[in-house]
């Protein structure tokens, strides 16, 4: 039996492969998708959602939500996914709409109808934060909830600090990672390296001739000349996909610990880095009262640490083929 799924995403070209992952999938049923602003507005985020519904051809309601952070101006990622999100390739209006509930109140209807289900996130941490603080018991109600987003020690893809989902919005990483959520951070640092699609691996999925794996490179085309000049590193980085593979077949997290993590939201220096207390000082009598605090009100988050790359790359084949 499919595992039940609602997706929060900011939705750009990683985000859509990722959403082409998860519909096309006979593991897990996507009960709806939910857009923020993030990557991009909102308003265009909702329109590459409804875009890549259409064209898995699936049958899967888009709700629009909130257009910036909490206590923030938005800062969108035009300058890697391109204007629109999707590269600039100047792809066609989807012939689908959005619903008219709002996808703060989606949230909470579809978690509270359907105990157990699966919630993953692909962009800041807007909605959900606003859906738990409206109704803090939502948080039991979800299994699981993977979060791509934060940089645990290691360096940031925005700032040297912190990874783009969670510096968009801190305050909001913050009421979601301090909810009571059972959370699997999925860290910008798993996309690097061995998992990034290289030069072979996009001939392949050119090679399996399928709309979505056309769109999957040709969308992704703009981040990978971002990715070069951000990194130096060649090929197309796909964080949010893999965050999806980790979601759908777990034993794809090689390694992964639980820990307390929290965000940084005062100072401009290291806003939104995920602070990872990877060796549980918050449980030692010198440990300054403010992690006592954040520990008295969080569930530790299971951090993955070594992702499955060859498992990963076959999860996303078999997604585009």
């Amino acid at each position: 039996m499919a595992r039940k799924l609602l997706i929060d995403t900011d939705t750009a070209s990683d985000d859509a492969v990722a959403l082409i992952m998860a519909l096309r999938s006979r593991d897990v049923e996507v009960l709806g998708i939910t857009t923020v602003g993030g990557n991009v507005a909102v308003e265009q985020a909702t329109r590459n959602a409804l875009f890549t519904v259409e064209l898995c051809g699936a049958a899967v309601p888009v709700y629009q939500g909130t257009g910036k952070p909490l206590l923030r101006t938005l800062d969108t990622a035009h300058w890697f996914h391109g204007r629109d999100g999707l590269g600039d390739h100047g792809y066609a209006p989807a012939r689908l709409h959005a619903e008219s509930e709002n996808a703060v109140d989606a949230i909470r209807r579809i978690g509270n109808a359907n105990p157990g289900i699966e919630l993953i996130t692909l962009g800041p941490l807007t909605n959900v934060a606003l859906a738990l603080a409206a109704d803090p018991g939502l948080a039991k109600k979800f299994s699981r909830c993977v979060v791509m987003g934060g940089a645990p020690c290691c360096e940031g893809n925005v700032t040297p600090a912190a990874e783009f989902n969670i510096w968009v919005d801190p305050e909001a990483a913050q009421v979601v990672f301090q909810s009571g959520l059972t959370i699997e951070m999925i860290g910008w640092q798993l996309s690097r390296g061995a998992a990034v699609m290289n030069a072979i691996d996009i001939d392949t999925a050119l090679k399996l001739g399928t709309p979505t794996a056309d769109f999957a490179v040709r969308s992704n085309s703009t981040a990978e000349t971002a990715f070069l000049k951000q990194t130096g590193e060649r090929g197309i980085a796909l964080p949010d996909p893999v965050a999806m593979s980790v979601l759908l077949q777990p034993a794809l997290s090689l390694k992964a610990s639980r820990h307390f993590v929290s965000v940084e939201t005062s100072s401009e220096l290291t806003r939104g880095m995920t602070v990872v207390d990877r060796l549980n000082v918050v449980k030692d009598d010198r440990n300054s009262p403010v992690w006592g605090e954040v520990s008295a009100r969080q569930t530790p988050v299971n951090v993955c640490w070594e992702l499955d790359v060859a498992g990963w790359k076959k999860a996303l084949f078999a997604g585009l083929a």
